[in-house]
């Protein structure tokens, strides 16, 4: 992952992607903390498609095992994960 992303950048990018490719909708106001999964946004499917697009964007991959709610429920848990992974 590139070291100039910034926390509010990540979180951002996640954003635009979760909003655009797997809720399909970009008015929605999806704040850092919202449940995605265990408030039905998104279905645990999806993860797979958002562990892609981290890997993508951000050099970052997360293993099956931590495709989870416990893991990836908000973009807080997101943005804290791939953190873990920074230089």
């Amino acid at each position: 992952m590139s070291p100039t992303w910034s926390e509010d950048e990540i979180k951002n990018r996640l954003r635009e992607y979760l909003c655009r490719e797997i809720i399909k909708d970009e008015g929605i106001s999806l704040q850092d903390d919202d449940p995605l999964l265990s408030g039905g946004l998104i279905d645990s499917f999806s993860l797979v498609y958002i562990a892609v697009f981290i890997e993508r964007e951000f050099g970052v991959r997360i293993p099956d095992t931590e495709l989870s709610v416990e893991t990836m429920d908000t973009i807080n848990a997101m943005s804290a994960r791939i953190g873990r992974e920074r230089p």
